[in-house]
């Protein structure tokens, strides 16, 4: 291998061959299993689309029946993990709850009986099932309050945002929130992908996998954009900032929250389809400033960065979506982790179905044949040296 074979990020670097997602870039295409997004967020249901993503196909009504009710009979928490969440200090961000206590649920269920099909189908009911309801309890526990117990009678979607604060919600609410899932389970190989993958080829249990996922997600280059959105909404503060705040990042070379994507030159499939559910929201339970700057921030973005591939990503409407639901700006990427352990899981079950443990190459630029100097002599080397 030559330095010329290197690619900083691995940037477009095949790591696998999967029949999982697709992704389009110039084309403003994403497909899960060969259908188009705006297909399945307009049609299917969260616990449907992960059931596609994580066993190949679209279920049929017993199926998908019998999985919910598995996943609805597993969403409550062991107490021993309620007891280890109220230890955790209340300044504590959510992911790292997050990533602890999916890993902690491994010490329960941890023997790795990974060619056993009902151990698999177990392990994807509980992930699926708890996730939610060890985000919604930390995000109650770190207040001092006791956290809220799942409602079997309520949607995955619903359940979760009732679990927040104990209010049914709104049948609007809970379908955008469940669209908003659906948009974030699954985007072929990116960065927390990637670390369920090498992970799983080690064939650990798949609970070390999502918690390495989650921990690979918590940065803020990958999951925390969304976050990073809101946060300069509220720096911009009005319409008539918008042009001359966009004038100073671009003229300094900085990053705009929210815009570009490492695939996709057009605007991001799954923006588009948010931004159609904001503008319900916003028209059901009226806009506000932020939404109105970034209304403008989309138009000025365009205008000048448009010519360089640069539109609305994901994160750029999701955290507006979530604010408008009362959820909590630092819940922001614990949410995206509740949808993304459909994708992960899925490559999980591919990666364990094909397993070749991941073990890259490297370019070493360092020195040869160093001489060893004794611990007595190093000081007096030092002192020589320039």
């Amino acid at each position: 291998m030559t330095t010329c074979d290197y690619r900083p990020g691995l940037e477009g670097v095949p790591a696998t061959q999967s029949s999982i997602s697709y992704v389009d870039g110039k084309e403003g295409i994403l497909e899960y299993r060969g259908i188009r997004i705006g297909d399945i967020a307009q049609h299917s249901s969260f616990l449907e689309t992960a059931y596609l993503l994580i066993w190949g196909g679209l279920p049929t009504h017993h199926e998908l029946q019998a999985f919910e009710h598995q996943v609805q009979y597993h969403r409550r928490l062991k107490y021993r993990i309620r007891d280890m969440m109220k230890c955790f200090p209340e300044s504590g961000h959510p992911m790292d709850a997050l990533q602890a206590c999916a890993a902690a649920l491994g010490l329960f269920h941890s023997r790795r009986a990974l060619e056993d099909p009902t151990y698999v189908q177990d392990a994807v009911v509980r992930l699926i099932a708890k996730i939610p309801t060890m985000v919604a309890a930390f995000a109650l526990m770190r207040k001092g309050n006791d956290p809220v117990q799942p409602r079997d009678d309520l949607s995955y979607a619903a359940n979760f945002l009732y679990m927040l604060n104990e209010q049914e919600p709104d049948p609007l609410a809970a379908r955008i929130f469940d669209v908003c899932l659906i948009l974030h389970a699954e985007h072929t190989i990116n960065a927390s992908t990637f670390s369920a993958m090498v992970t799983a080829s080690t064939l650990t249990d798949p609970y070390a996998v999502v918690a390495s996922a989650v921990g690979t997600l918590a940065g803020p280059l990958h999951g925390g954009a969304n976050e990073e959105v809101i946060a300069m909404l509220k720096e911009i503060g009005s319409v008539e900032n918008v042009r001359p705040y966009i004038d100073a990042r671009i003229a300094n070379k900085e990053k705009i929250m929210g815009f570009g994507h490492r695939v996709y030159k057009v605007k991001d499939p799954r923006a588009e389809t948010l931004q159609r559910l904001a503008e319900q929201l916003f028209d059901k339970e009226g806009r506000d400033a932020y939404y109105d700057i970034a209304l403008e921030l989309e138009l000025v973005v365009k205008e000048k960065l448009g010519h360089k591939g640069i539109y609305p990503n994901v994160d750029f409407y999701s955290g507006l979506v979530y604010r408008k639901l009362g959820i909590p700006t630092d819940l922001f990427t614990p949410i995206f982790a509740i949808a993304r352990v459909a994708g992960w899981l899925a490559h999980w079950k591919e990666q364990i179905g094909k397993n070749r443990i991941f073990r890259p190459t490297q370019i070493y630029e360092g020195p040869h044949d160093q001489r060893y100097v004794p611990l007595e002599n190093r000081l007096q080397l030092w002192e020589k040296q320039p």
